[in-house]
């Protein structure tokens, strides 16, 4: 089912100015329908150069970041330029300063030169490491906000040389879903009060809140032991933290099938029953029932010997198709590679297609039920929308453009 109703975000305006991948922050807000204006310098974003893989000369990077945007060639150096930018903010609901603080401050377009311009603007600043702090003005890359927040790290080769091992990159992906949360919270709050906000995110801090399980539960174990303890089912001894790896665990561990690998995840006595009862072996669940919740019988060789041998027994399917059934949780471990293989994926990331985009991407997550959200454009090539956006968006006339290109302003 369809509707024919407009895009969440239709009449939402954002005007950006990004390098590389923190232009993400506008993609979510793009993928839900925002007019998203990416103004870059005659040169463009050097993003469709950068890292790999590269579709036709263009880089995945900014083939994915910046789908569903415009592209505006503004060369901010000439003042003619400016005046551009600012009659752009006139009519936005926000801007999006995608790159180090104060970029566009010392352009004449900062939060301050823009507000008497718009009162009600949003302006947003997304950084490596934000506006504060002694890291604010060093330079990074993606990976460098998860070795910082402790998500990603160091490995060694057999000739003990360090290297960084095979990662998901969480600050990059965060740092832009946070500021994207956020600057539609400062939109509706302008839209009410007729003021605007100045807000601004570390990519670093992103990953670390997306990891305060792990820190928060460390920061606890610093209390006293008689203050915060361990489960019931371990007696409430402070073992390691729940997200530190699980060597010693059996009911809650990995296996191999017979063609891949699966989660076992039975540490409720609930679902370790249902599971004994499904492969016809409650004499398993006999001799070791467990405790009611959380018991992973953590070290019990003697039973991940026999758990060990049982799993062999069935493709990754049948057990998938087994946990369903029976009700106790199980889940396939993909990689990357095979994700996209996957029974549950096809189902919920019906990819766009090569063909609209250079490569199949994965859409925007949240559905809307009812509604199909409209498939973004291709990204854009550098200066592809000059035109449209001075005629369509500020009602410019050709002489007007002839002037401005005469000029400079374009590049």
């Amino acid at each position: 089912m369809t509707s024919s109703r407009p895009a969440p975000l239709a009449g939402v305006r954002i005007i950006e100015s990004s390098l590389l991948g923190p232009a993400a922050i506008t993609l979510h807000l793009a993928d839900l329908g925002a007019d998203v204006i990416k103004v870059e310098s005659p040169s463009g974003d050097y993003v469709r150069e950068m890292t790999w893989p590269i579709v036709e000369g263009v880089s995945l990077l900014h083939l994915h970041t910046n789908r569903g945007k415009k592209s505006l060639t503004l060369d901010l150096k000439k003042p003619e330029a400016v005046d551009v930018y600012k009659e752009l903010v006139k009519g936005a609901d926000a801007v999006v300063e995608a790159m180090r603080p104060g970029s566009l401050a010392r352009r004449g377009l900062g939060f301050d030169d823009l507000k008497p311009i718009n009162p009600k603007i949003v302006f947003c600043n997304i950084s490596g490491y934000g506006m504060t702090g002694p890291y604010q003005n060093l330079p990074a890359h993606g990976i460098a906000f998860d070795t910082w927040a402790g998500v990603v790290n160091p490995a060694y080769d057999d000739e003990g040389f360090c290297y960084i091992p095979e990662h998901a990159s969480i600050g990059m992906h965060a740092g832009p879903l946070f500021g994207a949360l956020g600057i539609l919270a400062a939109i509706l709050r302008a839209r009410e009060t007729g003021e605007g906000s100045f807000l601004e995110i570390g990519q670093s801090d992103a990953a670390a809140y997306m990891d305060w399980y792990r820190s928060e539960s460390h920061l606890a174990y610093e209390r006293p032991e008689d203050v915060v303890t361990g489960n019931k089912s371990d007696n409430y001894e402070r073992r390691p933290v729940g997200t530190a790896g699980m060597r010693q665990g059996v009911r809650y561990q990995t296996y191999d099938a017979s063609d891949g690998v699966v989660l076992f995840m039975c540490s409720e006595q609930a679902f370790w029953k249902n599971f004994c009862e499904c492969i016809e072996r409650i004499d398993l669940f006999e001799r070791w029932p467990g405790s009611k919740f959380a018991d992973h019988a953590l070290g019990n060789r003697e039973l991940q010997i026999e758990l060990r041998e049982i799993f062999k027994t069935k493709s990754c399917e049948e057990w998938i198709r087994l946990g369903d059934e029976k009700n106790f949780p199980i889940a396939p471990c993909n990689s990357p590679k095979t994700l996209s293989q996957d029974p549950q994926f096809r189902d919920r990331f019906p990819l766009y297609p090569v063909e609209e985009h250079g490569i199949e991407m994965l859409p925007f997550p949240v559905k809307y039920v009812g509604e199909t959200l409209p498939a973004p454009s291709k990204a854009p090539t550098v200066g592809e929308h000059n035109l449209q956006v001075l005629r369509d968006t500020l009602g410019y006339d050709g002489a007007t453009i002839e002037k401005l290109e005469s000029a400079g302003a374009f590049g």
